[in-house]
């Protein structure tokens, strides 16, 4: 008899390339997690929504809890050498459309600017057009964070407008958010975008 086959939309898949290996987060990853988050101190600024050292248990129940309830797919970031370094998940799944959101994402900074992020969004981006079926993938940001922004515009995304008032950033302020998105239709020539951008990154060098 054969075993069922999982339903990709109610669990994260394991997803590996050359500079970058993403796994389904678990309460496991705690501790390594709340030592990746201190290198650049990454939860300082006001817009931020990493969690502060002390609060990553309560960020990783939150994530396994929208797991569970069928609304976010959570994995967990390791550099080439293994190590984790961040975390970042699908959201906001609509499997009727089909359509979903990448988000959530955080790398500690000595990983930062490398090819690390531009193969997990393309490992995350073919997973969700090729296996999902995906028609669109929308990735959101607050209006306040620059880097953010540069970097998803970098990928090839297309900003559609940004929503006023939105939600509120964790110390109490309205955050307006950045929304971009990429449809089906773009993703063969932005793949080939990414794959050329990955081309130009050297191997990642063991940290010391």
């Amino acid at each position: 008899m054969s075993l069922p086959v999982p339903d990709p939309w109610l669990q994260p898949p394991a997803l590996a390339g050359r500079h970058v290996r993403l796994q389904p987060l678990a309460r496991a990853h705690h501790g390594a997690l709340a030592l990746a988050v201190q290198d650049g101190a990454l939860w300082q600024p006001f817009y931020s929504n990493v969690p502060q050292p002390d609060a990553v248990g309560a960020y990783l129940d939150t994530a396994l809890a929208e797991q569970a309830a069928g609304r976010a797919l959570p994995f967990v970031v390791r550099d080439a050498h293994g190590v984790i370094v961040g975390s970042t998940r699908y959201y906001d799944l609509a499997r009727g459309v089909p359509r979903l959101s990448i988000g959530y994402t955080w790398y500690a900074q000595r990983v930062q600017r490398s090819g690390l992020n531009t193969e997990a969004k393309l490992l995350l981006l073919e997973y969700a057009f090729g296996t999902l079926g995906c028609i669109a993938v929308e990735l959101r940001t607050s209006w306040f964070n620059h880097a953010s922004r540069a970097a998803i515009a970098r990928l090839g995304a297309k900003q559609d407008g940004v929503l006023r008032a939105h939600m509120r950033h964790r110390d109490g302020s309205v955050r307006d958010s950045v929304v971009f998105s990429i449809l089906d239709n773009e993703w063969p020539a932005l793949r080939a975008h990414l794959r050329e951008r990955l081309d130009r990154h050297a191997p990642a060098e063991k940290p010391s």
